[in-house]
């Protein structure tokens, strides 16, 4: 559901310094976010075959966009997320331990819910990295946590070199919660709502294992049982003050091993993905132990620059009401 446009709002860039602006975070981010995880460029697939496994099932009750493809006798998904496919491609080109890949992930979400912060078009830097077993566990994953915030610290402060008239400050200086000590601090509010009021109090801001059921008997969010250990993986959030909300600006974590996977398919009741071929390959130890994550490409640019809107910054689809309110406040839909 579309937020109010905050009374007054006026883009601070043009509309031909709005995309030059747009190229340098992209370009400045990638440079820094691969040094600071040791990370080579990949090319990545716009869309896998249907039956692999490979496509990310999100909360298990999105479409993906399916066609057939006569030349090949079947039939393809436009991907959600590459949290599958990287894993394999680890291996496939025989990254070390200690290295790992991005690829630009480009997606179409045909079910997402459209308001300021999301669009059926998903655009992220989808990222993987091979780990030792002594790595999985929680004091490793905080350390990756704080080197993704250096990094976008860094994008935000050469950002405002280029263009002064920018007045986003970001705080490296991350606080970090649990799911449940989250639940447990605000439990009249909903999920949405206890991040809103935990990462206004803390600008940035990491919520720990998310996926598994709470005391509630509720997850805090939905997270496929398949690619992040439930206990392992987190959310990365900063304070969005245009729009006084919190803005999710990555979904990352440990990835399953052989016992995390058996326990979150039997948790998700989806023990029959077990004899997909990604599934079979894990299971058998085959594929190597990872981290990695995704960071959105359209939402880091709407943090750095202050749009309220995410089509400010990225070109898509929206309904009547969209596109009449953002007419209305003057807001430019690319």
């Amino acid at each position: 559901m579309l937020s109010a446009i905050p009374q007054g709002y006026l883009p601070v860039l043009d509309a031909y310094d709005t995309q030059r602006a747009i190229a340098f975070i992209k370009s400045v981010f990638q440079e820094e976010f691969s040094q600071a995880l040791n990370l080579k460029r990949v090319s990545a697939p716009l869309f896998v075959a249907e039956g692999s496994g490979l496509n990310d099932d999100l909360n298990g009750v999105e479409r993906a966009v399916s066609f057939d493809i006569p030349a090949v006798g079947g039939s393809a998904q436009v991907v959600h997320s590459l949290a599958k496919w990287k894993r394999l491609a680890l291996k496939k080109y025989r990254f070390a331990v200690g290295n790992g890949l991005y690829t630009d992930m480009n997606a179409i979400r045909r079910d997402e819910a459209l308001d300021n912060f999301h669009s059926i078009y998903v655009d992220q830097w989808d990222w993987e990295k091979i780990i030792i077993r002594e790595n999985r566990n929680l004091d490793y994953l905080k350390l990756i946590v704080r080197s993704i915030v250096r990094a976008i610290c860094a994008t935000n402060e050469r950002l405002h070199v280029r263009y002064p008239q920018l007045l986003t400050s970001l705080s490296d200086q991350v606080a970090f919660i649990t799911a449940q000590e989250l639940e447990d601090r605000y439990p009249e509010l909903t999920p949405v709502q206890r991040e809103n009021a935990y990462v206004q109090e803390h600008p940035t801001a990491c919520i720990l294992q998310i996926g598994g059921k709470l005391r509630s008997g509720k997850p805090h969010d939905g997270r496929a049982p398949d690619y992040d250990d439930w206990n392992l993986n987190c959310d990365i959030f900063f304070w969005h003050a245009p729009l006084q909300r919190a803005l999710e600006i990555s979904s990352m974590g440990i990835r399953v091993d052989e016992e995390a996977l058996r326990r979150q398919l039997r948790e998700a009741n989806c023990r029959d993905r077990e004899e997909l071929p990604f599934h079979k390959m894990l299971l058998a130890g085959e594929l190597p132990l990872t981290i990695g994550g995704g960071i959105g490409q359209s939402r880091l640019c709407m943090l750095m620059m202050g749009c309220v809107h995410i089509g400010e910054v990225q070109s898509s689809l929206w309904d009547d009401h969209t596109i009449a309110v953002c007419r209305e406040a003057g807001i430019r839909l690319l």
